[in-house]
């Protein structure tokens, strides 16, 4: 089955990011959209632990431990960057003056429900941290996750099963095989990977999908 890499994806998302938005990329994979930002819009990077004006990943060998991201992984900060206060953090995503945020998830219901903090496992540790502020605080909610577990079951869900982080947030899915946008209609797939068909992409996903890829 074709597939975008990681890498592809992550060109993908950042291609929507707008010029002059204040972005808040998640743990995970959403980390990768900073080194492939387009150098011809300003975007502000934020990060909940208290860092703003984030660049790209720091060259190997000049990595600071002393600013790191969510996800404890160095950054660089540029010109007007600054760090603070985790509580001035959380009041900015409450307060609503995030533009977007680009989340992980284990599962998306076709209503945007984000499902991505627990899988319901006995072991795993019961902390949300950030996600849920982010996911309802953000103007607008991406995510970006592979199309399948594992397993080879879908991510995209009639309804999710596990744990919720928010309720009706997500408006857009990037996965490592097609776009699908989000809404009252349903799932609209936007973009599909070449080499695979709208009928193929139908077959591995749990919930009924609308055909509304762009014609030449």
């Amino acid at each position: 089955m074709s597939k975008w890499t990681r890498e592809q994806m992550a060109i993908r998302v950042a291609q929507d990011i707008p010029d002059g938005a204040v972005v808040n990329l998640g743990i995970g994979l959403p980390t990768m959209v900073a080194n492939h930002l387009p150098s011809d819009r300003e975007v502000i990077l934020h990060s909940e632990n208290g860092v703003i004006g984030m660049g790209p990943a720091p060259a190997k060998g000049e990595e600071d431990y002393d600013l790191i991201n969510a996800g404890k992984q160095p950054v660089t900060l540029l010109p007007g960057g600054c760090f603070f206060h985790h509580a001035d953090s959380f009041a900015m995503m409450r307060g609503g003056h995030l533009d977007v945020c680009v989340l992980g998830a284990f599962q998306v219901s076709v209503g945007g429900d984000l499902a991505n903090w627990h899988t319901g496992a006995t072991d795993a540790i019961p902390a949300v941290g950030g996600a849920m502020d982010l996911a309802i605080g953000a103007k607008k909610t991406y995510v970006m996750m592979e199309h399948l577990t594992k397993s080879g079951e879908s991510k995209l869900v009639p309804a999710c099963t596990y744990p919720l982080t928010g309720i009706g947030c997500v408006s857009r899915i990037y996965t490592d095989v097609a776009v699908i946008d989000l809404g009252q209609d349903g799932a609209k797939v936007i973009e599909i990977v070449d080499g695979m068909t709208f009928e193929a992409l139908q077959k591995i996903t749990a919930v009924t999908l609308i055909n509304a890829l762009q014609t030449v």
